[in-house]
């Protein structure tokens, strides 16, 4: 990883530690403004997505939920290895904005393609195939996204979904998710105790 991508990755590990000293220090603070918190998937799933898009030399990725762009940093650093594009999806103009000078400042402009606006309708225009998924929205959102990508998925497309076992409040919604994409043919999945939780899922369509 190059010196630029260290840097700005650094930049958003030091924000995460002053955020997770706040949240500790003043919890109902922090719940009543968490919508404006980094709320990072973290280096640990950072670094497995990124190894799993190299190993399975994925070119088109797409990120359902770019937030501050913490994530979208560990896919476009991979994406620009295998010859890739990200495709990230946010709802928040501010957020997108935020990531989009980040990923600029790591030089990985050219990786990635901003889509700000419902996931839901933007996922409609979306042709695919993909090969890689990030689903790291609001868990509400996770089963009617993935009703929309689904048919869109390459054969041997990886789906990672971050939340699984934290925080606790979304468990119940991670729950239905991880019962939906098992039961979805042609789909197997197992959830990884890394980071915050993750069920990857893989999608092998017949010959």
């Amino acid at each position: 990883m190059d010196q630029a991508v260290s840097a700005v990755l650094a930049e958003y590990d030091a924000r995460a530690a002053e955020e997770e000293a706040r949240m500790h220090s003043a919890p109902a603070d922090f719940n009543r403004h968490l919508d404006d918190m980094l709320l990072r998937v973290g280096p640990q799933t950072g670094s497995l997505m990124n190894m799993l898009i190299r190993e399975g030399r994925a070119r088109s990725i797409l990120e359902v939920g770019t937030s501050y762009g913490y994530s979208t940093i560990w896919l476009a650093e991979a994406a620009r290895a295998t010859g890739g594009t990200v495709s990230t999806l946010e709802i928040h103009p501010a957020k997108a904005e935020y990531a989009r000078e980040r990923v600029a400042r790591a030089g990985l402009t050219a990786q990635v393609d901003f889509r700000v606006g419902d996931a839901r309708k933007t996922l409609a225009t979306l042709p695919g195939p993909f090969e890689f998924v990030l689903l790291d929205l609001w868990k509400d959102l996770y089963i009617p996204c993935f009703e929309l990508f689904y048919p869109k998925l390459a054969s041997g497309a990886v789906i990672v979904a971050d939340n699984m076992l934290y925080p606790e409040a979304t468990l119940a919604a991670a729950g239905q998710y991880r019962r939906h994409v098992r039961a979805a043919p042609a789909m197997s999945s197992v959830m990884l105790p890394v980071g915050s939780g993750l069920e990857i899922s893989r999608f092998r369509a017949d010959p």
